[in-house]
């Protein structure tokens, strides 16, 4: 159909939609292969046009994790793999976002691509997968030297911290085996991997951090409260028997 419309004329093959999307970023968008060979093939057509959005065919292939037109857009020479929308987001931190392992490691095996280039907030390719808990992208991403696994974002939040807070015991662990990350590190509110895992009734992590030696376990953020606190203000029980257990079994200082 799209061929026969374009073939009959009187479309516009660059027209603008909604919020400047052309028919190529549509079909990027929707994995839909055989229409993006379609309009490659119109010389009018520009395959890194971006929307009002700055979001490129590319991004949104990448985002929605259809390898296949991600392959077909970067034979195209005029493609930046590494287009950032208005935020400062690349398709790779769109593809690490959404877990799509196989189009993350398309993306690692061009030279253009940073895979530690952070968003407008701070926010990079491995710390927006450990946020979501893509274990498999973070391995990946870990294997590169140019990435900092103790990177904050603009909050001071470390993707171990991301991590803890949204109960993502595998990513945790394997962030943990690295030696430059600091289990006990704060963001800027003074929160902790920990506190955040206590607030949010994430056992198996406190659990994890708890068998760290680095970990201040009465370690309170800027306003003063602490995990058990904050694990008691959100009735989390298991949570509060654990610090209290743990606080039990550790020989006072004083």
């Amino acid at each position: 159909m799209v061929a026969t419309l374009i073939e009959v004329g009187g479309s516009d093959i660059n027209g603008e939609g909604f919020f400047g999307l052309t028919p190529l970023s549509c079909a990027a968008y929707n994995g839909h292969g055989e229409v993006v060979k379609i309009l490659l093939e119109r010389g009018e057509v520009d395959p890194d046009k971006a929307s009002e959005n700055g979001q490129t065919p590319l991004f949104f292939a990448a985002g929605n994790g259809h390898e296949g037109v991600v392959k077909i857009l970067l034979e195209r020479e005029v493609v930046n793999p590494e287009q950032p929308d208005k935020w400062g987001q690349t398709p790779l931190l769109a593809a690490a976002r959404n877990g799509h392992e196989g189009l993350v490691k398309i993306l690692l095996e061009r030279e253009e691509v940073h895979p530690g280039k952070p968003d407008e907030d701070g926010q990079t390719p491995l710390s927006a997968a450990a946020w979501y808990g893509h274990e498999g992208v973070v391995k990946m991403l870990l294997e590169r030297e140019e990435v900092n696994p103790e990177k904050p974002d603009e909050g001071g939040e470390t993707p171990l911290l991301a991590a803890a807070k949204n109960g993502h015991e595998g990513v945790v662990k394997i962030l943990l085996e690295r030696e430059e990350v600091n289990p006990d590190k704060p963001d800027k509110f003074g929160r902790t991997p920990l506190l955040a895992a206590a607030q949010n009734g994430h056992e198996g992590v406190v659990k994890i951090l708890l068998e760290r030696e680095e970990v201040n376990p009465d370690k309170p953020n800027d306003w003063g409260s602490t995990p058990l606190s904050l694990a008691t203000r959100n009735g989390h029980e298991k949570i509060v028997a654990l610090l209290k257990s743990h606080k039990a079994a550790t020989p006072s200082t004083t």
